[in-house]
């Protein structure tokens, strides 16, 4: 069986032009042109260019697809990229799953006569930090803290983000007031701040894991220092600085 380009762009979901572009440029070429100069496509170009939608998907150049279909390396460096692509559809997957499960609970609650649960309704919806905490903490670590934070109320999620708001109001108070990092009063809020992260699950520092933990703070204390969304958070840069550089102080003094 062999097909056209317009067969195969039609069955690939892609465009006749993204074929004669491959073809240009080297990376996918028909099984044959016949004497009316039409490109057929046989099952060896059918299975090139899975490998390299499948490629693509991943966010990998076409130039960089073609150095890895071409190398003699190329079947691990496939298996490589395929696997990242396929825990990419799983995450993907995974939120979808969430996502439909709270449509669900809305319509049978509709249909019931009752009130949905508001934090039911959004769940994968609004994870913000999903994919970091996966892939620093595991997608158990993420699902624990998922859970423990939609099943408060809507009362007690804004009771929490009004301590959380107030802890790192404090830090800015502290920066402002020519603290140290080692001064008692950064040590105090230092403790203040791990024991706040403690109560969240999912969290080695929930879990008692002293040697995860200090890594998690270590790079908590990176991000604050680092990623402007978080010297916002602090109120300014400087605060930020100074919850990190206790943070790490803290570290240095537990013992392991």
């Amino acid at each position: 069986m062999e097909w056209t380009v317009r067969e195969l762009a039609d069955r690939a979901g892609i465009s006749g032009r993204t074929l004669r572009h491959y073809h240009r440029i080297g990376l996918l070429g028909p099984d044959r042109i016949g004497a009316n100069g039409y490109r057929y496509y046989g099952a060896a170009a059918v299975a090139r260019l899975q490998r390299i939608l499948l490629l693509r998907d991943t966010g990998m150049a076409l130039a960089d697809i073609a150095a890895v279909l071409e190398a003699q390396e190329s079947q691990s460096a496939e298996v490589e990229a395929l696997t990242r692509h396929l825990d990419q559809l799983a995450d993907d997957r995974e939120k979808l799953d969430r996502r439909i499960a709270a449509v669900r609970h809305t319509l049978r609650m509709r249909a019931e006569g009752l009130e949905p649960r508001m934090d039911v309704m959004l769940q994968g919806f609004n994870d913000r930090y999903e994919s970091e905490v996966v892939e620093r903490w595991g997608r158990e670590a993420f699902d624990a803290s998922n859970q423990w934070w939609h099943g408060k109320s809507v009362r007690e999620q804004r009771e929490w983000k009004a301590v959380a708001e107030a802890l790192l109001a404090r830090w800015r108070e502290l920066q402002e007031e020519g603290e140290e990092a080692d001064s008692a009063a950064a040590r105090h809020h230092a403790s203040v701040h791990v024991a706040w992260f403690a109560e969240i699950p999912g969290t080695p520092t929930h879990a008692g894991d002293a040697e995860r933990s200090a890594a998690m703070l270590r790079g908590i204390a990176d991000q604050y220092e680092s990623d402007p969304s978080f010297h916002a958070m602090f109120g300014s840069e400087p605060a930020a600085r100074l919850a990190a550089d206790a943070l790490r102080a803290y570290v240095r003094r537990q013992p392991l």
